[in-house]
């Protein structure tokens, strides 16, 4: 069975084709597709034996509100998403002077087991389908109603550990007469999966490539990031030299600012020292707080004297401002909740822009 919202303009006529239809028919699907159709029902102008004939072959992802949660400090909007099999993930729209961006998830859970991520806690339980990917943008700029122009493949999962149905996602965003979505408005982040980075530096893609950092050197990284003992720091910084070269694109390193651990002037200057030379960027983030996590975010004054070493080292840093703090906007959490309590009073099941309460 395949996801008709995972597919192409093209491969939907082709289908449409093999199905006796003529080709305009898979224009009329795409068109559905975009509208954040969820059953055959809904696609009204297509003919009943067609429809029948698809559901037969193929099924609609989408992803429904459970509950959505509105800040009250900067108006950032954090979605729990139900999926068609009752997965949940998470989304968060985001508005910036250059438009709306939303954060999506690429997977339920995660399985890289980083210490200070509440997304893999519980593992990964399975990847969404790049149908599921656009659905998360579908539902929340019709929710909203709103253009989204910029996206974050940074929610919960990693999506270069579901590399076919990214790469399909990258593809189907930018389509014209679609989303019309550009790569140089995509940002792609990973904690650092050396093989497939490579394999999309030969894409050749021009998105923003971010990397999950977080340590200057093996004996930091491995302790909080398990990918590192597979990929240790040399290695991925070679990858990443490799991408600069390959793409000509600027790569964004995500450090994750935690008190006493990776914070130090020492680890500044270490991470100065690696990163010299290199056509990067890096994001000094406060650390997010997690229940089962021991780990507490460096205060203003850390954050600032770490930023002013690498920066007087020619390594440009900023620390990221934080948005939607009142409503834990950073994925993984909200799922997590859910998962363990019931879910809140809903009308019927067509209620989707109902606001539950925090």
């Amino acid at each position: 069975m395949e996801d008709l919202k995972a597919m192409t303009r093209k491969e939907l006529a082709a289908l449409a084709k093999e199905l006796g239809q003529p080709a305009f028919r898979g224009n009329q699907l795409f068109d559905w597709m975009l509208k954040g159709a969820e059953d055959f029902e809904q696609l009204t102008n297509l003919p009943v034996d067609f429809r029948r004939a698809l559901s037969n072959r193929a099924y609609i992802s989408f992803a429904r509100i459970e509950r959505k949660f509105i800040s009250q400090i900067d108006g950032t909007v954090k979605y729990l998403f139900r999926l068609r099999d009752g997965k949940y993930v998470e989304s968060v729209v985001m508005e910036y002077k250059h438009g709306r961006s939303i954060c999506i998830s690429t997977q339920v859970g995660c399985r890289m087991g980083c210490a200070f991520c509440a997304s893999t806690i519980g593992g990964m339980e399975r990847c969404l389908t790049a149908g599921e990917m656009l659905s998360q943008i579908f539902t929340a700029s019709r929710d909203l109603n709103v253009r989204i122009s910029n996206v974050v493949l940074m929610g919960m999962g990693e999506p270069l550990d579901n590399f076919d149905q990214t790469m399909r996602f990258l593809k189907l965003v930018g389509e014209e007469k679609g989303l019309s979505i550009g790569a140089r408005h995509i940002s792609l982040s990973t904690c650092g999966l050396v093989d497939r980075i490579r394999e999309l530096a030969a894409e050749k893609s021009q998105i923003t490539l971010s990397v999950s950092l977080h340590a200057p050197n093996d004996e930091i990284r491995s302790r909080i990031m398990p990918v590192n003992r597979k990929w240790p720091v040399e290695e991925l910084l070679s990858a990443c030299r490799e991408y600069t070269k390959e793409t000509g694109r600027r790569i964004s390193f995500e450090y994750a600012m935690i008190n006493g651990l990776n914070d130090s002037d020492d680890c500044a200057r270490m991470l100065a020292n690696q990163l010299k030379g290199m056509l990067c960027h890096v994001n000094l983030i406060p650390a997010n707080s997690v229940k089962e996590s021991a780990f507490s975010s460096s205060g203003k004054q850390r954050l600032r004297c770490f930023q002013n070493i690498l920066n007087k080292h020619g390594v440009n840093a900023t620390v990221r401002r934080t948005l939607g703090a009142d409503i834990s906007a950073s994925c993984g959490q909200l799922r997590k909740a859910v998962k363990n309590e019931p879910p809140c009073e809903r009308g019927d099941e067509g209620d989707e822009d109902r606001q539950c309460d925090p």
